[in-house]
């Protein structure tokens, strides 16, 4: 059998045993205006948990690897602040611009491949449960092929654990089963035993406000539908008092192992224990003020400042109003996206506005002292003699606040619309042919010409 009809083959036999759970981005029950950016649902026991289902081909009796740890000079249970703060030393030391006399690209490729998984919450726990073969392969530090992962027929070749889970994040962005399959990402990632605390969902809110709120600024109240940390259990939904102890099905890790043998080799399945439901963790008793979510569903009306200069789409960011996190972790923040009221009388563009102004012929011809409106008020301009029609007047320093700064603004410029009478009365008939005659054209296609 060729190797390309061999890869085909375990990819059918592999890809036969997932199946895809009811997942996507979906609207909030919040009331109108209110929705969050992005949810997830997963058909699930209960919503507290985070079921998924795993199937990885492992043709190896145990994965392993380099020790990406070693390779940062960091301890297995360094932060993420150390493992960052040893890539940046690290990828300073290798970058090929520091090193123009050595070739230190594979050193550099190394390091970035290693931060590309210790860097990631997710990876990095697939990384110490399973080792280098659990996250695949980087085509950027390993040369694999063009999706990350390894070339099937080169390079870790048929020894590495292929995680089909990783082939749908590639294809789909998310994984098979878990919240946010099936095309849109997950929060908490496929199977595992759930995570600790983690930031809650982010919420939009669709606000309209005037032309004028706009221009300088204003305070709007907003009424908003967001889970908030249960009070009772503090977000972990235990009953306060309540045993919690090691599941023994699972041992703690939150999911079960089933290997089915195959001609092409171990097919393992990994699936949320069914006991803990995915927590690793057995519960006396749940809390009965959040039914064990850890969250509750609350109602509140927030003040939103309005900076002044705001333009029709931007969007302002209220810290910490979002949905909270699971097991207590901090709310996601609120997202206000303006949509600014028409006026009548002003048009914008960035800090200049612009409006329309009409004077007599009269006036236009002999020039005058007029009164236009602006976003201030009214203020008084001189009108030229021989204004003429469509002529732009600037009104330096009227116009909108920059976002931003405040104290600096833009300008006000104002069309002329030069009104022409329909009917004349039988003296001002006789005053204009007299000004015809002056200008010795008997006939005109245009007065002001």
């Amino acid at each position: 059998m060729k190797a390309s009809q061999l890869a085909f083959g375990m990819m059918l036999c592999a890809t036969s045993t997932v199946a895809f759970s009811p997942a996507g981005v979906i609207s909030s029950p919040c009331p109108t205006g209110a929705t969050p950016i992005i949810r997830a649902l997963t058909n699930t026991p209960s919503s507290r948990t985070a079921s998924s289902s795993r199937t990885a081909l492992n043709m190896s009796s145990r994965p392993g690897g380099r020790d990406f740890y070693s390779i940062l000079g960091v301890s297995r249970s360094a932060d993420k602040s150390e493992i960052k703060s040893a890539y940046r030393k690290l990828a300073k030391k290798y970058h090929p611009d520091a090193n123009p006399n050595k070739d230190t690209t594979a050193e550099f490729q190394e390091v970035n491949r290693v931060y590309e998984v210790l860097g990631d919450d997710e990876k990095r726990k697939k990384y110490d449960m399973f080792g280098e073969a659990g996250v695949g392969s980087s085509a950027a530090s390993e040369g694999g092929g063009p999706y990350g992962y390894g070339s099937p027929f080169g390079g870790a070749g048929f020894s590495q654990e292929v995680d089909l889970g990783d082939i749908f994040d590639t294809f789909f962005g998310g994984g098979p089963g878990g919240p946010g399959g099936a095309g849109f990402g997950g929060g908490r990632g496929r199977g595992g035993r759930r995570a600790g605390p983690m930031a809650g969902d982010d919420l939009r809110f669709d606000l309209e406000i005037d032309f004028k709120t706009a221009v300088f600024g204003g305070e709007e109240k907003v009424r908003i539908r967001h889970l908030e940390t249960c009070d009772t259990c503090g977000g972990n939904g235990v009953k306060p008092g309540s045993k919690v102890s090691t599941c023994s099905t699972c041992n703690g890790m939150g999911v079960t192992m089933q290997v089915t043998r195959t001609p092409l080799g171990n097919f393992q399945t990994q699936q949320t224990c069914p006991d803990c439901r995915g927590t690793g963790q057995k519960v006396e008793e749940y809390c009965g003020t959040c039914s064990g979510e850890g969250n509750v569903s609350k109602t509140k009306q927030i003040k939103v400042d309005i900076p002044p200069g705001v333009e029709d789409g931007n969007k302002l960011r209220v810290r910490g109003e979002g949905d909270a996190g699971p097991s207590g972790g901090p709310a996601g923040d609120l997202y206000i996206f303006l949509k600014v009221k028409p006026d009548p009388n002003f048009r914008r563009e960035g800090p200049e506005i612009y409006s329309e102004a009409t004077v007599s012929y009269v006036d236009a011809i002999l020039g005058a002292s007029v009164k236009v409106p602006v976003v201030d008020g009214d203020v008084t301009i001189k009108v030229p003699p021989g204004t003429q029609p469509e002529q732009v007047m600037r009104l330096k320093g009227n116009g909108a606040p920059v976002l931003g700064d405040a104290n600096k603004r833009g300008d006000h410029y104002v069309t002329m619309k030069i009104e022409i009478p329909s009917k004349l009365s039988s003296e001002e008939k006789e005053l204009v042919e007299k000004l015809q005659e002056l200008q010795g054209k008997k006939k005109k296609t245009g007065f002001f010409q």
